[in-house]
């Protein structure tokens, strides 16, 4: 009996931003299933509106033979890239690793964020199950989710699932930061009034976030000074 070939993609949503999650999705499909993809329109995020990202969302769920996601939260993020022994380059590759093992594909397609390919696939390889990473093979490219329709999936997937949690946030405090990305005017905002009474929202270990804390602190160390002469 022969079974299906099963083809895995890797990508993320929120690498950059100062504020919310980074959010890391693998997606199995079957070879077969590959066309059924584009059919429906699927291609990389970043291309796509908001709503067609989410209609496309729940149809790619129906397509998909499994899937694996992690949402990786900012101290998450700030404890890993903090330390010193480690980046955020390495925090995605042990990450999505993981997920990618517990899917036990034959062909792995990931949209590699490191400028060393070749330094990321091998750190990456040496994070996998010892069955996949002896029997499955590993394609590591940038712009993966250009020329990939399984790793535009992915990140579709990945950025409406963050999307989702950054609106949850809003809701929660009750004010509107924005996208998260310091391009955003309301983030930028955001980051100057707030970014001590919700810094758990922040990655406090992005130099915008340590420049504005550090700011404020010489400031008020300033006003103290001032006062006291």
């Amino acid at each position: 009996m022969t079974f299906p070939k099963i083809i895995v993609g890797v990508d993320e949503a929120g690498r950059g931003p100062v504020l919310g999650p980074l959010v890391m999705a693998a997606l199995a499909v079957k070879e077969e299933d590959e066309k059924k993809l584009k059919w429906i329109g699927v291609k990389d995020s970043k291309l796509l509106s908001s709503e067609v990202r989410e209609e496309l969302f729940e149809r790619i769920r129906e397509i998909v033979h499994d899937f694996r996601i992690e949402v990786i939260e900012p101290d998450a993020i700030d404890l890993s890239v903090a330390g010193g022994n480690s980046n955020l380059n390495w925090l995605e590759a042990e990450t999505s690793a993981r997920l990618v093992s517990e899917l036990n594909p034959d062909k792995i397609i990931v949209d590699c964020p490191s400028v060393n390919i070749q330094a990321y696939k091998n750190y990456f390889s040496a994070r996998l199950s010892e069955g996949v990473r002896n029997n499955a093979e590993l394609l590591m490219e940038h712009k993966a989710d250009l020329n990939h329709v399984v790793v535009a999936a992915a990140s579709i997937v990945a950025k409406v699932i963050r999307d989702r949690q950054i609106e949850h946030l809003k809701n929660d405090i009750g004010l509107d930061f924005g996208s998260g990305y310091l391009t955003d005017p309301k983030t930028q905002a955001f980051l100057t009034e707030h970014s001590e009474k919700y810094a758990h929202l922040f990655r406090k270990s992005w130099k915008p976030y340590s420049k504005m804390i550090e700011g404020k602190k010489q400031s008020k160390l300033g006003g103290f000074m001032t006062e006291n002469s």
